[in-house]
């Protein structure tokens, strides 16, 4: 499976490996191009909103957290 174009239905069958190789491929930021890597990032984050439980390890990668503007 190429996790570069899943869609939506790809993700409610993505694995637990496939979202730790996507994470590591983000944390160790080896990408021939800024594109590859934000490809990999927006999937992690539709992986985050449909599939929480697989990405909770690796939130930090997001950035979600939400941010007081006060």
């Amino acid at each position: 499976m190429n996790t570069l174009n899943m869609s939506e239905q790809d993700i409610s069958t993505i694995t637990l490996d496939a979202v730790a190789e996507l994470a590591k491929r983000l944390e160790l930021d080896a990408y021939d191009n800024v594109f590859e890597g934000l490809k990999d990032w927006h999937l992690l984050r539709a992986i985050a909103f449909q599939r929480p439980e697989l990405v909770a390890s690796y939130m930090h990668l997001l950035d979600l957290e939400s941010f007081d503007e006060e």
